[in-house]
């Protein structure tokens, strides 16, 4: 399966057995479409993923950050500490594509405004010597 999404949180790593890590998150997908009437819709599906290759890609997995992923749906079952029985299905990944990162994004954004500032800056010293030119 494919998914294209923005994740709703900071990935986590935890270690399991024999010492194994596990890369988990959750990644939102919206849905949007127009009623019979014409009204639009809009509807969210949370999918939780586990990805067991590589834990270094954690830092890059940040709230608000577009991912594709592509892997299978695993069902899961446990009993609660009321004992009652739990089940949910989550994806585990075997690759991830990160479109965008807020932090990214942010930097890029930073950036763009200091090349405008200085571009600004010195179009207003280039006014002043304007004076001088013969035409």
């Amino acid at each position: 399966m494919l998914f294209t999404g923005r994740l709703t949180a900071n990935a986590e790593v935890r270690t399991v057995k024999n010492d194994k890590t596990v890369t988990n998150f959750t990644v939102a997908l919206n849905k949007r479409y127009k009623t019979k009437s014409g009204e639009k819709q809009e509807k969210t599906a949370f999918i939780d993923c586990a990805y067991w290759v590589n834990a270094g890609l954690a830092e890059y997995l940040t709230k608000g950050a577009i991912v594709e992923i592509s892997g299978w749906m695993e069902a899961q079952a446990w009993v609660n500490k009321n004992n009652e029985a739990q089940a949910r299905l989550i994806c585990s990944c075997d690759t991830i594509k990160l479109f965008s990162s807020p932090a990214k994004a942010e930097e890029q954004a930073e950036a763009t405004n200091t090349a405008k500032a200085k571009a600004k800056q010195s179009a207003g010293t280039a006014g002043a010597d304007d004076d001088d030119l013969p035409f």
